[in-house]
């Protein structure tokens, strides 16, 4: 008995080769009885149109990341915040359930587990101020901006409507049945202390996300860096607990326009009112969301100006 030669099974293959496949593989037995062979070669399996739902998905899928990861942020920080603060009623919980550590804690395992998410798939931005600055200094495409800042956005309204479903009988015992103020709004967005003045306010989030954007930048250089990029995350959890301790307290440390912007847009929705945007002349958005925006582009220039050596807006041959 004799089997067909792989040069043979090879030449049958290429004769009804499509144009788009899957190839998987499977062995073959060649040459004589007495000294056979086995050959790895092409099982080509067709694959002519992909499905509705794949195009949808291959659309979609780097902005749900970046939906997710917000989400969870949120999730995470909000719900560390809610669980301190609604605590110390003792209609609530017969005794405090966190601190001030405990929330910073909770950030950064948001931030954390928001960029574990999505790193691989979008890059892990989670942040419109870092997606602007990667766009700017990091060629990243102009044209998905939009489409990654809704998402963004969206994220961050969603996990707040989460937390806020889940604490809603404890705001309710906490700020009285259907009023809802600055006390427990500040569970979900950033306020500063009150005798923080406006230009102190928004230099403290400026410096804040240039530190950020300028870690960041240095974490996924390639000639300075020598972390691992499944460790990106841990570095993050590990820099907003530093934020949270060291610069946290006077601006609640907003660092990222989604991470304030969409809990504001909930809040609105679920019944605190415009106090939410008209708190301190528009607080909410040259603190929050200008401050943060250009603070994130001030990190980026710095480090490309004085650290980086690759490729980029100051250095288009990308080499000393």
């Amino acid at each position: 008995m004799s089997y067909p030669s792989i040069s043979q099974i090879d030449s049958d293959i290429k004769k009804v080769r499509p144009t788009s496949e899957l190839v998987t593989s499977h062995t073959v037995i060649s040459g004589s009885d007495a000294e056979a062979q086995i050959a790895v070669v092409g099982d080509h399996t067709y694959d002519p149109q992909p499905s509705t739902y794949r195009r949808i998905l291959s659309s979609i899928r780097e902005p749900m990341a970046e939906f997710f990861g917000v989400a969870l942020l949120i999730i995470f920080g909000a719900g560390s915040a809610a669980s301190a603060v609604l605590s110390t009623n003792s209609g609530v919980s017969s005794s405090p359930k966190g601190d001030f550590f405990s929330i910073n804690f909770g950030w950064a395992i948001g931030i954390a587990m928001g960029v574990w998410v999505s790193g691989t798939i979008s890059g892990g931005h989670i942040n419109p101020a870092m997606t602007l600055a990667m766009a700017t200094w990091r060629k990243f495409p102009w044209r998905k901006v939009p489409a990654y800042i809704l998402a963004q956005v969206l994220g961050g309204v969603v996990g707040a409507a989460l937390v806020y479903g889940i604490y809603f009988g404890a705001i309710d015992i906490y700020e009285g049945a259907g009023v809802r103020t600055q006390a427990t709004a500040g569970i979900f967005t950033t306020y500063s202390l009150p005798y923080m003045t406006s230009a102190a306010a928004f230099f403290t989030e400026f410096l804040t996300t240039a530190i950020l954007s300028m870690v960041v930048l240095a974490l996924t250089d390639k000639r300075n860096s020598t972390l691992s990029p499944g460790l990106l995350p841990l570095a993050l959890f590990l820099l907003f607990i530093g934020f949270g301790v060291s610069l946290g307290i006077q601006t609640a440390y907003a660092l990222n326009p989604a991470r304030d912007f969409g809990p504001r847009l909930f809040l609105l929705m679920a019944g605190y009112g415009k106090e939410v945007f008209t708190y301190r002349n528009q607080y909410w958005l040259w603190c929050p969301i200008i401050a943060p925006i250009v603070g994130a582009q001030a990190g980026a220039l710095l480090y490309d100006l004085f650290l980086y050596t690759g490729q980029g807006p100051l250095n288009a041959k990308g080499d000393y």
